[in-house]
C-alpha cells in the first residue's frame, strides 16, 4: 500500500502571524488555489481510493477539494488534527511569548503546555494514527491523508522508526506531499515535500 501525506493549503493563520495549531482557520483564497493545484496533479499521478482528512476547516477543505474531483470516499478523524497548542492556539506570536513565555531550558516533554497536549502525548498521537493508517487500510493501494505540518513530521518520524528525541523535523510546505510505501515488509519513501503543482 501507499500512503500519500498531504499538508492542507495557505490558511489565514499564516499570513496574520499567529499560533495556530488547533485554533481553527480557514484556507485563503491562495490556499484554495493551492489545493485545486495539487488535486489536478494528484489525481493525474497519484490518484487515492480513500481520503482521510483532520477535521480542522483548513485540512477538511482542501480534503473535499481533492474528494470532488477523485470521487472516491472520504472520511474524517480527529487524531489527525495538529498539536493541541492550548493556551496559544490563535494568539499573536509576540504576545505569546510575553504572556506565556517558555520555561527557562525550554518544556520536558512529557509536560502539557497549559490547556493542551506534551510533545510526549502529540507523538504517542501520531503512531497511534499511523498504525490504524497500516492496519486499518492495508486492502487500499493508495490513501491520501490531509493533515498539519506538524503532525506529519510526526508521522514521518514514527515511519521511519526514529525515536521522538532526535532533534530531527521534516518541513511540508503548503500542499506539500510525501509519497510512502509499504511492501513485503519495508518501509520506502519515495519522495518528500514534493510541491512541483506549485511551481
Amino acid at each position: 500500500m501507499e500512503i500519500l501525506l498531504i499538508r492542507h493549503g495557505e490558511s489565514e493563520a499564516d499570513i496574520l502571524g499567529v499560533h495556530e495549531g488547533r485554533a481553527d482557520f480557514p484556507l485563503t483564497e491562495v490556499g484554495e488555489f493551492q489545493a485545486i493545484k495539487m488535486t489536478d496533479y494528484v489525481t493525474a499521478n497519484f490518484p487515492p481510493d480513500m481520503i482521510i482528512s483532520s477535521p480542522l476547516r483548513r485540512a477538511k477543505l482542501t480534503a473535499f477539494i481533492l474528494q470532488e474531483k477523485t470521487g472516491c470516499e472520504l472520511k474524517m478523524d480527529n487524531d489527525l488534527m495538529e498539536f493541541n497548542n492550548g493556551v496559544l492556539a490563535g494568539l499573536a506570536k509576540e504576545e505569546a511569548l510575553i504572556t506565556y513565555p517558555m520555561p527557562k531550558g525550554g518544556r520536558p516533554i512529557h509536560e502539557p503546555i497549559q490547556g493542551g497536549e506534551s510533545e510526549l502525548d502529540f507523538r504517542f498521537r501520531s503512531e497511534k494514527v499511523l498504525n490504524k493508517l497500516i492496519y486499518d487500510y492495508k486492502v487500499n493501494k493508495r490513501i491520501a491523508v490531509i493533515s498539519h505540518g506538524g503532525l506529519i513530521s510526526n508521522l514521518l518520524k514514527g515511519f521511519l522508526n526514529q525515536p521522538n528525541n532526535t532533534g530531527n523535523a521534516f518541513v511540508t510546505g503548503d500542499t506539500g506531499m510525501h509519497l510512502l510505501e509499504i511492501k513485503e515488509g519495508l518501509r520506502i519513501v519515495k519522495f518528500l515535500n514534493n510541491q512541483i503543482h506549485l511551481k
